[in-house]
Order: C-alpha cells, then structure tokens, then sequence
C-alpha cells in the first residue's frame, strides 16, 4: 500500500525558509520519479517539483528558491523553500504517478505571511 506522510509545514514571514519533507513506503522508492504539489485555497493543484533517479525539475515560480532531493536511505523526498513570498501559501502534497495511478499525501500547510 502506498503511503506519504508529509510534514514541515508552518507560518513563516516573507523571506524566510521552510524544509518540507514527505516520507514514502509502499513501494520501490530509489526507482521512482516523486512531485510535490502545492494547493492555495480557491485553485487547483499545481505543480512545483519532480525528482527522478538523476534528475530535477521545477516550475518557473519557484525556480531558484526552491530545491527538491531525496534520501533513499530513508525513503523520504524533500523540498527546501527559500525566500519565501505570501503567494507560495498552500496546502503542500507529495505525489507518485506510476502508470495510470496516482497517489497523495495528506498534505501540509505552508502560510506565509508579508
């Protein structure tokens, strides 16, 4: 069964940094490509970032202030948020696609405040 226990999430200021972290089991972790997705109140979940085994991508909003990295060792994926701005407040979620499915974590809230 797969499952994603998400954590990290907090107020911070604007400017200011958080590390989100998203532990994962439930399947081969080392060998999968990971997302985290970000949710503000009234939109849709959007994306902000991947990491397969040697690769990284990001959307242009968080590019450069944002960074994402996995630990296999402990099956956990992380994204780390600098300089943060009020429009980065969201429900954060990590994500695994595999073929036609998709799994989420429960999510954890970021709020930034200006």
């Amino acid at each position: 069964q797969v499952q994603f226990v998400e954590s990290g999430g907090g107020l911070v200021q604007a400017g200011g940094s958080l590390r989100l972290s998203c532990a994962a089991s439930g399947f081969t972790f080392r060998l999968s490509a990971i997302g985290w997705y970000r949710q503000a109140p009234g939109n849709g979940r959007d994306f902000v970032a991947r990491i397969s085994s040697g690769r990284t991508i990001y959307a242009d909003s968080v590019k450069g202030r944002f960074s994402i990295s996995r630990d296999n060792a402990k099956n956990t994926v992380y994204l780390q948020m600098n300089n943060l701005k009020p429009e980065d407040t969201a429900v954060y979620y990590c994500n695994y696609a595999p073929s036609s499915n998709d799994y989420w974590g429960q999510g954890t809230q970021v709020t930034v405040s200006s």
